[in-house]
């Protein structure tokens, strides 16, 4: 069945992101917005907008009944959530199957599995996909921790099974403390997740993150390449790139054919993200866990293959079979990929959010803004603090370094305090510049300009 109309439970970038993907395609765009978002520009370039409760994301844009209601009442096929919200809750998309609404994403089984990080480990595992040593399931008991650890060594992480976006981590130095750090993050998982499950890994200290674009219409699993996030900041990436300037040719292709092969083995359906740690000592990587929805940083995969992910997403939500083969994806030049917020890096990423007085988007070859905003409009305190996504394509590395740092100079936002300025120190530093780095290395850079 092809979809004739899809609600978009989100807001901002994402949702206008959305919103474009449904009108190439003839495809009616219905909007569920709170009431914080009434005037935004995405409400006003969908094709119906329905409110769905005020502006607390608990009232509204995490409010599953309120959503699929409204897809029931404006006879929507399906609901795209976008990311974060309800994009990976399970129990939201089995409501959405239990009342036959359509969801732009895989089945809710495969979102709670792959979102339970212990089951994801067993199922990468079956499909022969390397994983970080460790223990095979949760932990029982403070006697198992401590054996694991024994075989495993320090330091070692402790992690949250239902974790994700960086929460539900503890770095352990030493065994005399193991024993208060798992109590303690079983208790904050119990608060923060509901699931008190944990499990422990060998901590990795010089690593980089990678990840693989899939995207799979249930016979055919495809891959469009790599993404390099390894410039984050406390497990929050800043900056995105693709394809990775440290990976060779033979890890390219083993990390996609450990993508795929997972994929087949869950059984997934629709986009996806693959995410691995690379240990640049040694040269292997490791599988830690999946995003069951599209990313933030889809536009740096769209920029290199001229693929719109989007799109597909859409199509094989409405049954469609994928009319592109693997030969078909074709890999060219580099993108970057700076996430822009309202945010004082020289207060520890602070958010600021206000209203945009004056906003000039930088434009010219290569470059893409993906964004909300224009002058006049606000952002509120409920929600993220992003102001776009700026993606600039050069023929090599340094060439889409130099147009983003061109593109970051051109645009102008008064009003808020963003990283823009932030964005253009990190790429212009001699070690960003190099490709060689790791996930540390925001921090370092952090302190020196301290």
């Amino acid at each position: 069945m092809t979809l004739s109309s899809v609600l978009i439970a989100n807001r901002g970038e994402i949702a206008l992101r959305v919103i474009r993907a449904c009108r190439e395609l003839g495809i009616r765009s219905i909007l569920a917005h709170s009431e914080a978002d009434r005037d935004s520009l995405p409400v006003r370039l969908a094709d119906q907008a329905i409110c769905i409760g005020p502006a607390p994301v608990k009232s509204s844009y995490r409010d599953s009944a309120a959503i699929v209601a409204a897809a029931q009442l404006t006879g929507a096929d399906a609901i795209h959530p976008g990311y974060g919200f309800l994009s990976e809750n399970s129990d939201f998309v089995a409501l959405c199957e239990a009342e036959e609404v359509g969801f732009v994403g895989p089945s809710s089984e495969v979102i709670r599995r792959m979102g339970d990080k212990i089951e994801a480990k067993k199922i990468a595992r079956r499909a022969g996909v390397p994983t970080v040593p460790g223990s095979d399931g949760a932990i029982a008991d403070r006697d198992e921790a401590f054996r694991v650890a024994e075989e495993v060594g320090f330091p070692l992480l402790i992690k949250a099974s239902a974790g994700g976006g960086g929460r539900g981590l503890r770095v352990v130095h030493s065994p005399d403390t193991l024993a208060a750090d798992l109590s303690a993050i079983m208790a904050e998982a119990e608060v923060a997740f509901g699931d008190p499950s944990v499990y422990i890994e060998r901590y990795l200290t010089d690593i980089r993150h990678i990840e693989i674009q899939v995207v799979s219409d249930g016979t055919t699993t495809l891959h469009f390449g790599e993404r390099d996030c390894t410039a984050q900041r406390r497990n929050q990436k800043l900056i995105e790139e693709a394809p990775s300037p440290v990976i060779d040719a033979e890890t390219r292709e083993g990390l996609a054919q450990a993508a795929i092969a997972l994929c087949r083995e869950v059984g997934y359906v629709n986009a996806g993200t693959v995410e691995f740690v690379y240990d640049n000592p040694t040269g292997e990587y490791y599988f830690i866990e999946m995003n069951t929805r599209i990313q933030v940083e889809h536009p740096v995969t769209e920029m290199i293959t001229g693929v719109d992910l989007i799109k597909l997403q859409l199509r094989i939500a409405g049954g469609e079979a994928l009319d592109i083969t693997q030969e078909d994806i074709t890999i060219r030049g580099h993108a970057i990929e700076c996430r822009v917020n309202a945010e004082d890096a020289d207060q520890g990423f602070a958010p600021r959010p206000g209203t945009i007085r004056e906003f000039r988007a930088p434009g010219g070859f290569g470059v893409r803004l993906d964004t909300h905003l224009e002058g006049g409009a606000s952002i509120p305190p409920f929600y993220d603090s992003m102001v776009g996504k700026l993606i600039c394509w050069g023929r090599d590395r340094d060439e889409a370094i130099d147009r983003a740092l061109r593109a970051l100079g051109e645009m102008r936002i008064e009003g808020v305090v963003t990283t823009a300025g932030f964005h253009e120190e990190v790429l212009d530093s001699p070690k960003f510049r190099s490709g060689v780095f790791n996930t540390g290395y925001i921090a370092e850079f952090m302190e020196e300009r301290a």
